[in-house]
């Protein structure tokens, strides 16, 4: 039940996780031990936001792993890929983009880049397609498909139909691996196989050998191409593994038992992708804290032990002036943009006030009045805070009411403000009167599976400390 880890949150899950393999070199040198190149029944990889990981592997690994990210703080979601790694379809094309084409897979939707197939595609066409790369259900990016099927793997890949070849490794070893490729499979050896023993390499294969030959057999048993969608194999099992504030200064605390670690370290790295080296440079040039030399300690930022919200934002964003997203998560994995927002005022201590301008009529949920164009919202929001209000006025200043949203610990990145809405919220009508609302959504949430019983819990309370205080 080994896993393999990469990615910015490599060292508080290697401290986490058990049974790691095929560790980086940075990582094997942090931990002081061996940490051998034998073949992963999971792989955990950042995803390119940064926000989270994606976990693929053989179903036990997987489960196991996600449940224990799940345990990691109260906001940590996680979800089910709806097209997962590897997993081979026989698809339509649904639209026709400029860099490539959308297809309906039956499970979801997948982008084709036409880099990646050497016929010509058009809407309607039929094909048969592998999943890439999965997408995060929060991401705007559909999963990346491509024409080739190979077998996934970080040792080994097998390529159907495909010559023998190297990939990025070359290990020494790979011509006495006893175990041979079904027929019509070529193998192409990872980067980490140079490191890796006989005995490793050749389990590799064997699992890669497999998972072959349930390929073809899915292939040979199922309709043709043309009858699609229709799914051939189901691939890796694949989960994304959504982690909140609370989760990255827990993950923190996690990588400062074995190494120097400045508060918000992953909050930090998590907002920019610039911010990754600041950060390292930070904890590089700090003495490791603890007598006699021992391991771990904090790197402190302005504000001693606290997150160095001022120095963060001076130095990424965001400023006044700038503009920002609201992304608005949903516990169902989803996100949603609310809009781009000007931000009128910052403080070092955590808050921003953004302002935004409505463009079109109807009508403001839940407060029940009317909105026209012109009128003005500005939210304030504070890092860390499980919730934020929102004030709608008309363009000559006129109260439309304020509606308090309840959420996970809102992170104020560069780009945009990031958290996942727990569906009940508490409003005040331009009358004074106060209203709690959408408890029945986070009831059929938890009901669900969408969100933890723990965390459900936690929004009740939030807003019920907001309605006492309106």
């Amino acid at each position: 039940m080994t896993v393999r880890i990469r990615g910015i949150y490599a060292t508080a899950l290697t401290a986490l996780l058990e049974d790691i393999v095929q560790a980086s070199p940075p990582i094997r040198e942090r931990f002081e031990a061996t940490l051998p190149a034998e073949p992963a029944a999971a792989g955990v990889a950042t995803t390119d936001d940064r926000q989270g990981v994606v976990v693929s592997g053989e179903p036990d690994r997987v489960a196991a792993v996600v449940g224990r990210l799940r345990d990691v703080a109260v906001d940590t979601l996680a979800w089910d890929a709806d097209l997962p790694l590897g997993g081979v379809y026989a698809g339509t094309v649904t639209e026709e983009l400029r860099p490539g084409a959308v297809v309906d897979c039956g499970d979801g939707e997948g982008f084709l880049p036409y880099s990646e197939t050497e016929r010509h595609v058009e809407t309607g066409d039929s094909l048969r397609v592998q999943v890439a790369e999965p997408a995060p259900p929060w991401a705007d990016d559909r999963p990346r498909l491509e024409t080739t099927v190979r077998v996934p793997g970080h040792l080994v890949e097998l390529v159907r139909g495909g010559t023998a070849s190297v990939g990025t490794g070359s290990p020494e070893l790979a011509d006495l691996v006893p175990t041979e490729p079904p027929e019509g499979w070529a193998p192409s050896w990872g980067r980490d196989s140079d490191d890796a023993d006989l005995n490793a390499l050749d389990e590799a294969l064997a699992a890669a050998a497999g998972h072959a030959e349930a390929i073809d057999a899915g292939l040979a048993d199922g309709p043709p191409v043309g009858d699609g969608p229709h799914r051939y194999w189901a691939g890796l099992d694949t989960a994304f593994v959504w982690f909140g504030r609370e989760s990255r200064f827990a993950l923190d605390e996690r990588r400062r038992e074995v190494t120097a670690t400045m508060p918000g370290h992953h909050r930090v790295k998590a907002g920019a992708r610039a911010a990754s080296a600041a950060v390292d440079f930070v904890e590089a040039v700090c003495p490791e804290a603890g007598a006699g030399g021992s391991r771990g300690g904090s790197v402190t930022g302005d504000g001693g032990d606290a997150f160095p919200f001022g120095a963060v934002t001076r130095q990424f964003g965001p400023r006044e002036g700038d503009t920002v997203r609201l992304d608005h998560g949903k516990p169902d994995g989803r996100r949603v943009v609310l809009g781009e927002a000007d931000v009128i005022e910052r403080d070092t201590g955590g808050t921003i006030r953004v302002r935004r301008e409505m463009a079109s009529r109807g009508t403001y949920d839940a407060l029940g009045t009317e909105r026209r164009p012109g009128d003005v919202a500005v939210t304030k929001l504070t890092e860390g805070k499980w919730w934020y209000p929102t004030v709608y006025r008309s363009a000559d200043g006129e109260s439309r009411g304020t509606y308090v949203n309840v959420c996970t610990p809102v992170e104020v990145f560069p780009e945009a403000v990031r958290y996942v809405d727990l569906h009940v919220d508490v409003v005040k009508r331009p009358d004074g009167t106060v209203e709690r609302v959408d408890d029945d959504e986070l009831d059929a949430a938890v009901e669900a599976g969408e969100v933890p019983e723990p965390l459900a819990e936690r929004a009740r309370q939030v807003a019920d400390a907001v309605e006492n205080a309106l």
